[in-house]
């Protein structure tokens, strides 16, 4: 008996599989399918949609976290909704796409070309002049949800000039053109993302914005130590404007009643009863990792609680919503090759459908309410070797035959330099082992295959997610631009919207009326049947 206390005392593993015997796995079974079979149909027309954004989770980045959190057997939030597909996310030009492409794949329904956003195939990359043209935007769901009278909302931890988010109200050829000083000699006609956002439709008109990007949307934003001013990869505002004080104005005119917080606590304080129209920019740049802000910048709010602040103020408005919220960094961690940070970033993704469920529910509007989770891409993440059950997903998975070094788990087919951990020694290749090094730490880069400047994005499909109005209907695999088909078909807007004008017309009982209904559909499916070709 002591044998075995000590070995259950020092290898944990062996008690979970020892309570994980048949007759669980036989009733973990028999409880899955009769939740199967009890299934029905929400064919109610959607009030609100949701779409959660998990920007470069692909699926190895879902069951890595999964496992990180709550072990093999467990599950992430979303993972328990009632519909499950698959989308294909490759572009107009290329196998393996970027957030631009894919994010206007995935609200206006356009295979389009890598970095450009809101316009259609015939815009290039830099075609500043092609992308001005009206017959090459593309109108995305933001827009035609607004058309419907809906309220709608973007929150995202990027920042709100970036390829996500912008690719719900932008139309450029460029994703990089996001302030005034990125714009280049040549492109003075086209407006940079920022001044999209606040001076033209649908980005004038979001009744909650949130995220970062405050530098790219005023000249000489503040920074300090915790909040500097990015470089590199992102712009900085020098036409001395203030699109931030602009956007205030527009509501000032306009008679709303609005709110911008400047970090958590008035977030947090505000009352969302009294709030129609939110703007929170609570960082120069991109929010900080999930994990730097607990332990030092207490004052960015989490994704959670802008998601579920969001749902409480576009609540407001009776006719539903379209709310789309990005969790932005997993791609941000997966790009500079630490596996960890992405896994935790997940998870906070996973916090905040979980809590978005609980405000819907508390609400009672959970069952008149879309709530899609899914991916733009995938990233070049692997989990590979035969690790055992029960060990840590951040740890090793066992030696090399050829070299007789260990090796992690989790690895990356690319990354940068600093996950290419290979050096020559006495004129031979040694790989670094990493049975010597914290693998589990945030700032641990495992080994890639090839070197790059940073880690690139994956090809691979992305799971979608749904529950709630014409969840079903994410069944199989789809086009990554059948998402917003769905959300346009459950919300009975757009050219969907048109069913409803002859369902009364049938109900009046007026043939007269009827006849028009019906000639005013054929004259728009014509329409835009002969803009398709």
């Amino acid at each position: 008996m002591s044998v075995i206390f000590l070995l259950l005392l020092f290898c944990p593993c062996l008690l979970a599989l020892q309570v994980l015997d048949e007759n669980y796995w036989k009733k973990t079974s028999y409880e899955d399918l009769k939740e199967s079979l009890n299934l029905k149909q929400n064919k109610r027309i959607a009030k609100n949609v949701i779409l959660f954004i998990g920007d470069g989770m692909g699926p190895n980045t879902v069951t890595a976290a999964r496992i990180y959190k709550e072990k093999e057997e467990g599950y992430l939030s979303w993972e328990r909704f009632d519909h499950v597909g698959a989308l294909k996310t490759y572009s107009n030009n290329k196998m393996v796409p970027d957030s631009g492409c894919s994010g206007t794949a995935l609200f206006a329904g356009v295979k389009t070309n890598v970095g450009t956003l809101g316009v259609s195939a015939d815009v290039q990359r830099y075609d500043c002049d092609g992308s001005v043209l009206e017959k090459n935007r593309v109108t995305t769901l933001a827009k035609i949800a607004q058309d419907a009278g809906k309220a709608t909302g973007i929150v995202t931890t990027a920042r709100i000039t970036h390829a996500t988010p912008a690719a719900m109200y932008a139309h450029t050829a460029n994703r990089d053109w996001e302030c005034d000083t990125k714009m280049p000699y040549y492109a003075q006609q086209c407006k940079d993302i920022a001044r999209q956002l606040v001076e033209d439709e649908p980005g004038k008109n979001f009744n909650v914005i949130m995220g970062g990007g405050r530098q790219q949307l005023m000249t000489d934003s503040p920074a300090t130590p915790e909040d500097p001013i990015a470089d590199g990869w992102t712009c900085t505002r020098a036409d001395n404007r203030n699109l931030i004080a602009e956007w205030a104005r527009q509501k000032e005119m306009q008679g709303v009643r609005y709110a911008m917080p400047k970090n958590k606590k008035e977030l947090l304080d505000l009352d969302a009863t009294k709030t129609d129209y939110l703007l929170g920019i609570f960082r120069n740049d991109h929010f900080p990792f999930a994990y730097e802000i607990n332990d030092t910048v207490k004052e960015i709010p989490s994704l959670e609680e802008m998601a579920t602040t969001a749902v409480k103020v576009l609540s407001n408005n009776k006719k539903g919503f379209f709310l789309m919220v990005e969790s932005a960094l997993i791609d941000n961690a997966h790009h500079s090759g630490r596996p960890r940070v992405a896994l935790s970033e997940t998870i906070e993704l996973s916090k905040a459908v979980q809590g978005t469920m609980k405000v819907l529910e508390a609400a009672g509007i959970k069952d008149d309410t879309l709530v899609i989770v899914t991916s733009d891409h995938s990233h070049t993440l692997t989990i590979s070797g035969y690790p055992d059950r029960g060990s840590s997903i951040l740890g090793l998975a066992g030696k090399s035959e050829v070299d007789n070094i260990s090796y992690t788990s989790l690895n990356y087919a690319t990354a940068g330099i600093a996950n290419y951990k290979y050096s020559v020694v006495n004129g031979s290749v040694v790989r670094e082992d990493p049975s010597k090094i914290d693998t589990t730490s945030f700032e641990y880069r495992p080994q890639a295959g090839v070197p790059l400047v940073e880690n690139s994005h994956g090809g691979s499909d992305v799971f979608v997610y749904a529950t709630g109005p014409y969840a079903y209907l994410f069944h199989r695999m789809h086009e990554q631009t059948y998402v917003p088909e769905v959300i346009q078909y459950a919300f009975r807007i757009g050219h969907h919207g048109q069913q409803i004008l002859l369902a009364k017309a049938r109900r009046s009982g007026s043939s007269m009326m009827a006849s028009s209904v019906i000639l005013i559909i054929t004259m728009l499916s014509m329409f835009r049947l002969t803009n398709f070709i």
